[in-house]
């Protein structure tokens, strides 16, 4: 397999939130992938002519389409600023890859037909073709309804392996971890011990010259799991009352020995761009040795640690004849709440 570059494209977000109608919103979202196929364009030409390198992979940021809510209840969201799997987005998004030569990585908030009440922070891979071949639900949230919240349905429909897809392709076994995601071990380990090579991380977050916890995570993250992560930042977030310039930086791309390979600074960039190389991955989680963490790995021993039931329940939206529940914001904040006194009364904290 050829060494080919991946860009941690750091772009600007335009915040949807202040927009009076969906009509709006679509044109913003239209105007945003307008400037996506720019963007691509324009940094494969940079990178083709300065290295010689072959563009062959891009991770665009969270809250890329749309930014995120700001007050609005799930319905209010759903019909604001939620895309459909088969709409005119991915489309448009699909067009951009197929012209592009590249693969595409992204995060957005999506529409699903078999949970028509709610909505799911949805992580995509589209293929060199203009085919979604990738769908990764974001499963820890803090106020936004997730698959673990309505687990056994969303098992009944997309299987097992729909919560950790992982897809095999020429550029290597992609997956994709969502936003703080990287922050939860759990959730990289699931997908390596899968297969994953390459971590596609669209993520929004703070900037800042000190070192970060999702910095940190990133690094932890290649490390532990011997694979790359292709991390990739907002700059400024635009019609928002949060600070614009909050999230800034660090888009960057990370080995599987832990180590950044790039790094951009403040505002759009492609700095962060850098080759993965997965014929070296292979051969290294091949070899016998004290470094090899994933063949290392005696996952059996944790096996009672995670059948623990004082933590974060799933199914918390089903209800009692297995309809689901629309929650409001508040519902999120006391169940975590719930899960905190459960841990008390255990001892655990």
């Amino acid at each position: 397999m050829t060494p080919y570059s991946a860009l941690a494209l750091q772009m600007d977000c335009h915040a949807v939130n202040r927009l009076a109608d969906r009509a709006a919103v679509e044109q913003a979202m239209s105007d945003t992938l307008a400037r996506v196929d720019q963007l691509i364009a324009g940094s494969k030409g940079f990178i083709g002519t300065f290295s010689g390198d072959t563009l062959k992979l891009v991770v665009l940021p969270e809250y890329f389409l749309t930014s995120f809510p700001m007050g609005e209840s799930i319905g209010e969201w759903r019909n604001k600023a939620c895309i459909a799997m088969d709409g005119p987005q991915y489309e448009r998004m699909g067009e951009i890859a197929r012209s592009r030569g590249v693969y595409l990585s992204g995060n957005a908030y999506e529409l699903d037909p078999h949970f028509p009440d709610l909505y799911f922070q949805t992580s995509f891979i589209i293929n060199d073709e203009g085919e979604v071949i990738l769908r990764y639900r974001r499963l820890i949230s803090m106020y936004a309804p997730t698959p673990h919240d309505v687990l056994s349905q969303y098992r009944e429909v997309y299987g097992e392996e729909g919560l950790f897809p992982v897809a095999d392709t020429p550029l290597g076994r992609l997956a994709c971890v969502a936003s703080e995601e990287i922050l939860y071990p759990e959730v990289t380990r699931a997908l390596t011990t899968r297969g994953a090579e390459v971590i596609l991380h669209s993520s929004s977050e703070v900037g800042s010259p000190r070192p970060t916890p999702k910095n940190i995570a990133k690094c932890a993250r290649a490390y532990e799991n011997m694979c790359y992560v292709v991390s990739s930042n907002t700059s400024a977030i635009h019609g928002s009352p949060v600070p614009q310039n909050s999230t800034q930086g660090h888009s960057q791309v990370v080995d599987y020995k832990g180590q950044v390979m790039t790094e951009a600074y403040t505002g759009e960039s492609m700095v962060a761009h850098a080759m993965i190389d997965i014929e070296r991955l292979r051969e290294v989680r091949a070899k016998p040795a004290m470094t090899n963490l994933m063949a290392r790995q005696r996952l059996s021993l944790f096996r009672s640690t995670y059948e623990q039931e004082h933590f974060y329940p799933e199914d918390n939206l089903a209800g009692a004849n297995g309809e689901v529940v629309v929650p409001d914001r508040e519902h999120f904040m006391k169940q975590q709440s719930l899960v905190i006194e459960g841990l008390k009364k255990a001892g655990l904290i």
